[in-house]
């Protein structure tokens, strides 16, 4: 069924959503219940919107039964660790590559999706701060490199500072295919179509160079060139794994009996060991570390 216009900014989240139906159907129906949970804010009244809509609840009603015994489905807090932690394994992937000079546009695609994957992060609440850079800073990057090979130029590798303004708009913007990897690890050449259904996620490029990603652009130099650096990213937190080695433990002070845990705290350590069961089933064990310090840390201390 093809996608109503007013419901356009939602087609990068279905895409990616269909590129993982089999791959990976907890992130498929994550990205659906985003879709729809945006699509009824976007417009829910037009009959053909309202329509798409009603098709979308009841696909992720299947889902849900066909996904029942899955854990990351009928437990919010694992369903939330696991889309953060393909997400943020995904933009791992990309910043090792972009850190190491390799530019290419398997590595723009994983900055990209990984920015709607963090998107999708909203249907268990409001984003952290810490995601909400990362997303920015994805998108950004996603943008810059496109833009930079686009044009002949070679990106400067690694963190560097960016325009406050220089961001990709929320959704990302037409003409930038934000499919997961496809064999060849490439990206479409021509503009998507509004239909997301039947598509054939193992095209190659298209003729012709890609469109850009729609960066808006600020008051500094072209998107094609380094922005200025009114807001450093340097320091931005990337969780170990990728291209760090896990940190040392933290040396913790033993517990105490004057540790007040109120059941917030309990809850949050709950989130971390849950986060860190998530990443070890990718196998990401700087990941699963930090978030067992962070929850052991709670524990004795009672802070974050």
């Amino acid at each position: 069924m093809a996608l109503p216009p007013q419901l356009k900014s939602l087609q990068h989240h279905l895409r990616t959503a269909q590129e993982h139906e089999k791959r990976d159907p907890v992130v498929a129906y994550y990205c659906r219940l985003y879709a729809m949970q945006t699509g009824m804010k976007l417009d829910s009244k037009t009959p053909e919107c309202r329509k798409f809509l009603i098709k979308l609840m009841d696909q992720l009603e299947t889902m849900k039964k066909e996904l029942s015994d899955n854990d990351s489905i009928s437990q919010e807090v694992v369903g939330n660790a696991h889309i953060e932690n393909y997400a943020l394994k995904m933009f791992l992937y990309a910043d090792n590559e972009d850190r190491s000079g390799r530019f290419h546009k398997n590595m723009i695609k994983s900055f990209y999706s990984a920015s709607l994957l963090l998107d999708v992060l909203s249907v268990f609440g409001e984003l952290s701060e810490e995601n909400i850079q990362h997303r920015k800073y994805a998108r950004w990057k996603a943008t810059y490199i496109h833009n930079c090979l686009k044009n002949g130029e070679t990106p400067q590798a690694g963190p560097m500072g960016m325009d406050e303004d220089g961001e990709a708009d929320e959704y990302g913007a037409e003409g930038f295919s934000a499919q997961g990897f496809s064999h060849g690890g490439s990206v479409r050449g021509g503009p998507p179509s509004d239909t997301y259904e039947d598509q054939d996620q193992d095209q190659g490029l298209g003729p012709g160079p890609a469109p850009g990603i729609g960066f808006s652009p600020g008051p500094g130099p072209g998107a094609s060139g380094p922005p200025n650096t009114n807001t450093n990213y340097n320091n931005i937190h990337i969780p170990p794994g990728a291209h760090a080695p896990a940190n040392t433990p933290a040396e913790l002070p033993p517990p105490s009996g004057g540790v007040h845990l109120s059941p917030e705290d309990f809850t949050k350590a709950q989130k971390y060991c849950k986060y860190a069961g998530s990443a070890l089933q990718y196998e990401d064990v700087g990941t699963a570390i930090q978030n067992l310090q962070n929850a052991l840390k709670l524990l004795t201390t009672g802070k974050e």
